[in-house]
């Protein structure tokens, strides 16, 4: 089995996220590559603890990211820091000659995507993809194989979004996505707009105009140092698109981000109506598929339980229930699978593409300027 040896740049959440699907790659069946992690990096020293005391492979561990990218014993970098860090940091990990999985949005906006893709065409063989675990459920999945069946028909209307609360209550301290500085303009949209984006623009559904509708709900939070700071980014997005399939038809495509989203804890939801069939579904019900296909006049919703099923093949049995930690394995498996052969196995396989990261930034620019001017403006 190859062994590719990776250095993760940012240790908060999703960095120990990496590293517990890290450990559990015996979890896998199928694969012919594992991750090993070597080295890690984060600005504060104390945030490194968990993973020195829990992997014993990490032979480094610094505060500055250039070191580690200057160790030769790292053949990949996983990168999770603030958006204003993107560009400097993922075109140093590019020009490093290192593979990179970076988290979206690529950049804190569009120009500091521009320079990161530059950046890529001048070094071709890094491979480089962006981190969108949810379209590894189950129910996505057999989605995917339906869109590539053509099982839809003509597409009538699409609507996918992400809702959680992480910001309902309006006494939580600011931290960095509240802050243009670090998060950018994008606010909420640049934070989970990748998630709700990757299945459409997968299955080549370009959004050709935009209507965007941008609130922000809580314009001052306490600063964590007695006193008030102001909250300047989107707590939430609504994107009313026009949408082209690859035959140039259209239909209306609507997507939804929100930080505060009452009665939600972290909601991922898509939604597909077409002529010959329909399909819905939400991480709330993890293992639920409906589906309503037409016959003979009739208009009936069926539900599918579809257990554990899975693109990459695991040692779980598949009457048991597949969940967010399940989503984020197969994400690096597809990763780290894709890195060894050299192709996805599959179209729905396979993650977020640099290409597709750049259509969303196109997206969420135009919904910039539809917010300022009130109006639908074009996606280009």
């Amino acid at each position: 089995m190859q062994v590719i040896r990776f250095g993760i740049i940012g240790c908060g959440l999703m960095g120990r996220e990496f590293a517990s699907a890290a450990a559990r790659w015996c979890h896998l069946t199928d694969i012919a590559a594992r991750p090993e992690i070597v080295a890690v990096c984060n600005r504060t020293a104390a945030k490194m603890d968990w993973f020195t005391a829990h992997f014993p492979t990490i032979r480094q561990a610094t505060t500055d990211y250039r070191e580690l990218l200057a160790n030769d014993e790292v053949d990949a970098v996983y990168c999770a820091v603030p958006h204003n860090l993107h560009e400097e940091t993922y075109c140093a990990v590019i020009e490093s000659g290192k593979h990179l999985f970076g988290e979206k949005p690529f950049g804190i906006d569009r120009a500091a995507y521009d320079a990161i893709a530059a950046c890529l065409r001048r070094h071709p063989r890094v491979f480089t993809r962006c981190c969108s675990q949810f379209p590894f459920f189950p129910g996505v999945q057999r989605i995917g194989s339906m869109i590539e069946q053509g099982a839809f028909g003509r597409i009538i209307e699409v609507e996918a979004g992400f809702l959680h609360s992480s910001d309902l209550n309006p006494a939580k301290p600011i931290n960095w996505k509240r802050q243009i500085k670090t998060n950018g303009e994008y606010g909420v949209m640049g934070d989970l707009g990748m998630h709700i984006c990757h299945v459409p623009l997968r299955a080549g559904w370009r959004p050709r105009n935009v209507r965007a509708i941008l609130s922000n709900i809580v314009p001052v939070r306490p600063d964590g140092k007695g006193g008030m700071a102001p909250c300047e980014t989107w707590d939430n997005a609504t994107l009313l698109c026009e949408a082209e399939d690859a035959a140039g038809e259209r239909f209306p495509l609507t997507l939804k981000t929100q930080r505060i989203a009452p009665g939600e804890t972290n909601t991922w939801f898509l939604r597909i109506l077409g002529t010959q069939a329909a399909a819905e579904f939400t991480t709330r019900r993890p293992t639920l598929l409906r589906l309503l296909e037409y016959q003979n006049g009739r208009q009936d919703w069926r539900e599918l339980d579809l257990g554990y099923e899975t693109a990459f093949p695991t040692i779980t049995g598949g009457i048991f229930e597949f969940g967010f930690g399940d989503a984020i394995l197969q994400m690096w498996a597809s990763y780290v699978d894709e890195l060894h052969r050299g192709a996805p196995r599959g179209r729905f396989s396979g993650t977020a593409t640099v290409e597709e990261v750049g259509l969303s930034h196109q997206l969420f620019t135009a919904a910039l300027r539809s917010q300022r001017e009130q109006a639908t403006v074009p996606v280009e």
